[in-house]
C-alpha cells in the first residue's frame, strides 16, 4: 500500500480548497492508500531567514536553524510515495503559509538532501475569484518542484466556474494516482 502525503493551504476550512483536498482525498482512501493530510494553516513554520549571507546550514548540512514544524512535515513529506500540493491563489501564486514552507523546502533539499528526487505528485490550485491566477499558480509550483527533481503528473485546475464537475474529477484523480503509484508510469523528462 502507497502512502500519500496531502498538504494544503488555504485559511477557510470549508471553502473551495478544503473541498478539493476532500475529494482528492477520498478518491485516494477508496482506492486503499494511506494519507497524511498536512494543513499548512494550521503549522507553525516561520519564513526563511536567509541567514549564512543568504545560505546558512540549509546549503551545507540539508537542515534549517529555525526551531518549528518545518523538520516534522519536511520529514512526512520525505517518507511518502507520492504528495498531492494543493493550495488557495492569491495574487496569482501560492498561499503565503505555503510560500514560507516551500522556499525553506526548496533551500534543504534541492541543493544537499535530495529527498523529493523523482517523487511523484499532483498539483492542485483553487481560486474562489475569476481563476486567472491559477495558471500561473501551478506553473511557480512546478517550477519549485524542478528544483528539487520531483515529478509532476497532472495539474489541475479549481475555479468557482468549474468546480461542479472538477470537483468529481478530483476523486477520480485520487484514485489514478494511487493507482499510478502501485502499477507505475513514467513519463519522459
Amino acid at each position: 500500500m502507497s502512502k500519500v502525503a496531502v498538504i494544503w493551504s488555504s485559511p477557510n476550512n470549508d471553502g473551495l480548497t478544503a473541498s478539493a483536498k476532500d475529494r482528492v482525498i477520498k478518491g485516494l482512501t477508496e482506492a486503499g492508500t494511506e494519507v497524511e493530510e498536512i494543513q499548512l494553516n494550521k503549522k507553525h513554520v516561520e519564513h526563511c531567514r536567509a541567514c549564512g549571507n543568504g545560505w546558512g546550514t540549509c546549503n551545507k548540512t540539508g537542515s534549517c536553524v529555525i526551531k518549528d514544524e518545518f523538520a516534522d512535515i519536511y520529514r512526512s513529506l520525505a517518507e511518502a510515495d507520492g504528495i498531492v500540493w494543493i493550495s488557495a491563489v492569491y495574487w496569482s501564486d501560492m498561499t503565503e503559509a505555503f510560500k514560507a514552507f516551500f522556499d525553506r523546502l526548496r533551500r534543504c533539499d534541492a541543493t544537499k538532501n535530495h529527498l523529493m528526487a523523482d517523487k511523484r505528485c499532483v498539483l492542485v490550485a483553487c481560486a474562489g475569484g475569476t481563476g486567472r491566477g491559477t495558471l500561473e499558480c501551478l506553473t511557480q509550483f512546478e517550477r519549485g518542484l524542478s528544483h528539487m527533481g520531483m515529478r509532476v503528473y497532472d495539474r489541475i485546475s479549481v475555479v468557482r466556474y468549474n468546480k461542479d464537475y472538477i470537483l468529481g474529477a478530483l476523486e477520480e484523480a485520487g484514485k489514478t494516482y494511487a493507482k499510478t503509484l502501485e502499477t507505475g508510469f513514467d513519463m519522459y523528462y
